[in-house]
């Protein structure tokens, strides 16, 4: 089960707009900087191909400026 972590950073003005794109998944929690541009964000997927997948829409959202891997680990399961 792939868990990771982003730094979504907004293009300018669309803090607000690049927040309600990411609400839309299902496998992401958003928490957004109170003193800065930036928005955290965590996902959690069931495999790698889902991990995949997920990232690439995230990459496609019109407000992202920067999408950065803060952490990432894969736990198998049982």
């Amino acid at each position: 089960m792939p868990i990771k972590s982003y730094l979504a950073h907004p293009k300018t003005g669309e803090k607000q707009a690049l927040i309600d794109a990411l609400s839309l998944f299902n496998e992401c929690e958003i928490v957004p900087a109170t003193n800065q541009d930036v928005v955290v964000v965590v996902t959690e997927t069931s495999d790698d191909a889902s991990d995949a997948a997920l990232k690439e829409k995230i990459e496609q959202i019109e407000s992202l400026k920067l999408l950065a891997l803060v952490s990432g680990f894969n736990t198998p399961k049982n």
